[in-house]
């Protein structure tokens, strides 16, 4: 009898650690087409994400706070969206990290609406103005707050409207309903390109990051909640790595190369546009995954210029990212 229970035990544990292993595993992207968010369908192009053995599915949102949303109510395992969502939760009572850190600046760019540009030469110039970002609580709402309280300008002197990305932020921008607003590649380049809109500020790259936010700002990452790292650490490690091999090949590959790979409905009807902007943007990418030195702490103190929710509040910086498996990948 006790060399029976022994091995119902064993089945029991072995079947629950089977069910464990192969249960389906979400991931929501803040706008899976923006090229800051590159290296998750890439990973998915280069069959890297099958390559894990595990039941992953990316589904994309218009914005990285209705991502946030999706994983908060359970309905997704984690989100690929930028970093300071983790300390703003956090504010919240709400424990996530991201546990593998895609970039070290934003990749985020403040467009002027060819109409407004006479009026609004510097972030000093948004009173009064309707200002785009993806979504209200996003990080281009944060960041356009951040650089707005800098310049002396309080929220409540103007308007944002969330107008997502793409196509709805050039018809948002072309139809007058905003001013200027923050969104990215390759957005940027459509409406600078067409003679649309013109750029006011540029955080595609460490220098004009560190300009405009005093440092490294560590900005789109796969983040889930703690409780599920430390209950799945066998499936994120074996995310963690998949994206790592996606870094990797970013950065041992041209720009043409990794465009090549990606689906043709990304390029907009113009490829090459695609791969200039993602030439000039793809040192933003990390090389494997780990955060930046200091990062955090840069995070931290742009959410303190203007976040009520962080104002006033002890938060713990390491508890919103971990490099366990990015170090463990490598």
């Amino acid at each position: 009898m006790y060399h029976y229970r022994k091995s119902l035990a064993a089945l029991m544990l072995l079947a629950a650690t089977g069910a464990h292993a192969s249960e389906k595993i979400t991931i929501m992207v803040g706008g899976i087409e923006k090229q800051i968010y590159l290296p998750a369908k890439l990973a998915e192009q280069l069959g890297y994400l099958k390559e894990t053995g595990l039941e992953i599915e990316l589904l994309s949102e218009p914005a990285g706070v209705n991502a946030e949303t999706e994983m908060l109510s359970g309905a997704a395992q984690g989100v690929i969206g930028f970093y300071d969502h983790t300390i703003d939760l956090q504010a919240r009572g709400k424990m996530v990290e991201s546990v593998s850190q895609f970039s070290q600046a934003p990749g985020e760019v403040i467009l002027v609406s060819k109409a407004a540009a006479k009026d609004i030469k510097s972030p000093a110039d948004f009173r009064g103005k309707t200002l785009g970002v993806t979504g209200l609580g996003s990080s281009t709402n944060f960041l356009t707050q951040y650089l707005a309280a800098k310049a002396g300008i309080k929220s409540s002197e103007f308007t944002t409207l969330p107008v997502g990305a793409g196509s709805t932020f050039i018809a948002a921008m072309g139809q007058g309903k905003i001013d200027a607003g923050m969104t990215t590649e390759p957005t940027v380049s459509r409406l600078v390109s067409s003679g649309g809109a013109s750029i006011l500020v540029d955080l595609r790259t460490a220098k004009g990051t560190e300009a405009a936010l005093g440092g490294a700002y560590p900005a789109a990452c796969l983040y889930m909640p703690s409780a599920w790292v430390n209950t799945h650490k066998e499936q994120v490690q074996k995310l963690v790595g998949a994206f790592a091999k996606a870094l990797r090949y970013i950065h041992s590959h041209s720009a043409r190369e990794i465009t090549e790979k990606m689906p043709v409905d990304y390029y907009a009807a113009n490829k090459q546009q695609y791969i200039d902007a993602l030439e000039g943007s793809k040192a933003m990418f990390t090389e494997n995954g780990l955060m930046p030195e200091g990062g955090p702490a840069t995070v931290l103190k742009v959410l303190n210029g203007f976040d009520k929710a962080v104002q006033g509040k002890s938060i713990n910086l390491a508890n919103t990212y971990t490099t366990e498996f990015v170090k463990a990948a490598r």
